[in-house]
């Protein structure tokens, strides 16, 4: 699940000092445009983006609807597959092609909200590192 923030720092010192949680891996997502840092907790992964621009997707959204939940994620076996088959059942996808996650560790694709009622649905498949 994913959570747009104004300021990464913060949300951070909340989850870690209110929920006692450490992050996972923290990164820099230069083509979308924003710096994010996930936690584990159990088989949930959240993740908290902060844009690092005026124009990105998620400075866009925080300026349209403010902070909060931004998109809820899917682990898929294939990522193309999945992005073929909800194509195939009607659904509008916003990346017809799977394309690398900003963290580097994954391939996605996204559906439209307008086919996933209302909610910006991420389909991610977990990537070797070494290809």
């Amino acid at each position: 699940m994913g959570f747009a923030v104004k300021d990464l720092d913060a949300a951070v010192k909340l989850y870690r000092d209110v929920f006692g949680l450490q992050p996972a891996h923290r990164w820099h997502a230069a083509d979308d445009r924003m710096e994010a840092a996930s936690f584990q907790v159990g088989e949930i992964e959240i993740e908290l983006m902060q844009p690092t621009s005026l124009d990105s997707p998620i400075a866009k959204f925080i300026a349209k609807r403010g902070e909060g939940i931004h998109h809820v994620a899917y682990k898929v076996d294939d990522v193309a597959d999945a992005l073929q088959r909800a194509a195939a059942a009607g659904v509008e996808t916003i990346d017809q092609t799977p394309r690398r996650g900003g963290d580097g560790k994954t391939r996605i694709g996204f559906l439209h909200p307008k086919s996933t009622m209302g909610v910006l649905t991420e389909l991610e498949q977990d990537v070797d590192d070494r290809r």
